[in-house]
């Protein structure tokens, strides 16, 4: 009953546009994990960054909760993704832990595959993350375009992203939500995972938790059954994804998310004649719906996946040194170029934006009396230019 073989192209109705970075999370994810405060100031730090400090050139991605602009620091040149969340939004939509969460994941993380922070500071109304600008887009924008990829190129990609998540389950992370608009290029077109919005921490091996949240077609079948889900959700959403780059759809897709989600819990997995019987393998393993027979939920985790015949032409330590070169590489302009990424927001004029509120409350002064406040307290950082380009 899969989508496999209708169609190798997504239908143009069925997702939203590429958000170049989506910064909503899935509004049934409730909060509940953490309600400490925490202060992460460092020694020497005087004075806290603000808006004020950056230029802003570009708006590259809109969401519910705020928007993400292309920046450049005003005493360095570099160019960042600034990631704008509305305070104001979080706390009405019961996202304030899983933005603090993310905050601190982002800070935990240092993976050639997982984006880096730089910076995070506030405002009166607002919240700022200073991350990397990773000029390829998002792997949805090449996918949307191209309509499927060569396994070979998937084979890198998934490769890749297999060694982000390992970094994550390492740390006792789930990452929760793979999907193709949470994974960005660089400009050598190696893959970088964004967007932690509804990572989980603390999750051992063997352990669960029970929010439910995630995108539909990604969603694992211990979600939709409430039977609480570990580590193994996440080589679930890597084999839809995998599935998605080779075929064009996922697998269990449809336009009826109630559909969608029977397909995920019953349906065939079916497919097109073109896919290699070592995909089929890996697919099969990966998509299997009892978590405990998933390929990667044993003891030993990525280790299991790393071992399939699928990566068999693979040296893990090479790709791990980012050493492969893609076969794709985005063609970039130049400085600034932001053609990979959704018109509909680069032509935002970015002089109406609203900032009124960050204007009024005096930059440093203001961020400062901001970062006091409990719900939010703590949440301005800087990497001291210890990752700066």
């Amino acid at each position: 009953m899969g989508q496999a073989g209708s169609s190798d192209a997504r239908p143009s109705s069925t997702r939203a546009a590429p958000t170049a970075a989506r910064i909503e999370a899935v509004p049934r994810a409730i909060a509940t994990d953490d309600d400490g405060r925490f202060d992460l100031s460092l020694p020497g730090q005087t004075e806290p960054l603000s808006q004020h400090d950056f230029n802003i050139l570009k708006v590259i991605g809109k969401g519910s909760f705020g928007k993400v602009l292309l920046v450049s620091k005003k005493d360095s040149g570099h160019l960042y993704a600034m990631k704008v969340l509305k305070k104001e939004a979080l706390v009405k939509r019961n996202q304030v832990q899983h933005t603090k969460a993310e905050r601190r994941i982002l800070r935990t993380c240092d993976s050639p595959f997982i984006v880096r922070m730089h910076f995070a500071f506030q405002s009166a109304d607002k919240l700022y993350l200073v991350l990397d600008y990773l000029p390829g887009g998002e792997l949805f924008y090449h996918l949307k375009r191209e309509r499927r990829f060569e396994e070979e190129r998937v084979q890198l990609y998934a490769a890749e992203l297999v060694l982000a998540i390992q970094h994550l389950h390492d740390r006792n992370i789930v990452y929760r939500d793979l999907k193709p608009e949470n994974v960005l290029l660089d400009s050598d077109g190696h893959v970088c995972l964004t967007d932690f919005g509804l990572s989980k921490e603390a999750v051992t091996t063997g352990g669960r938790t029970r929010t439910f949240c995630g995108t539909p077609e990604y969603i694992a079948p211990e979600i939709l059954q409430g039977l609480g889900h570990g580590k193994p959700v996440d080589w679930w959403s890597l084999g839809t994804l995998v599935y998605e780059m080779l075929v064009g759809l996922p697998p269990f897709y449809s336009t009826d998310v109630n559909t969608m989600y029977d397909k995920i819990l019953r349906g065939e997995l079916t497919f097109p004649a073109y896919i290699s019987p070592d995909a089929r393998a890996i697919l099969g393993a990966l998509l299997q719906r009892k978590p405990e027979q998933r390929l990667g939920a044993g003891s030993s985790d990525a280790h299991e996946v790393k071992a399939h015949r699928w990566f068999g032409a693979l040296d893990w330590e090479r790709v791990s040194r980012r050493e492969y070169a893609p076969i794709y590489q985005p063609t970039l302009a130049g400085f600034g170029d932001t053609s990979h990424f959704d018109q509909a927001f680069t032509e935002m004029p970015v002089e109406s934006l609203p900032n009124e509120a960050d204007v009024a409350g005096g930059g440093r002064a203001h961020a400062q009396l901001a970062d006091s406040l409990p719900v939010f307290e703590g949440f301005s950082w800087s990497g001291g230019g210890r990752h700066e380009p």
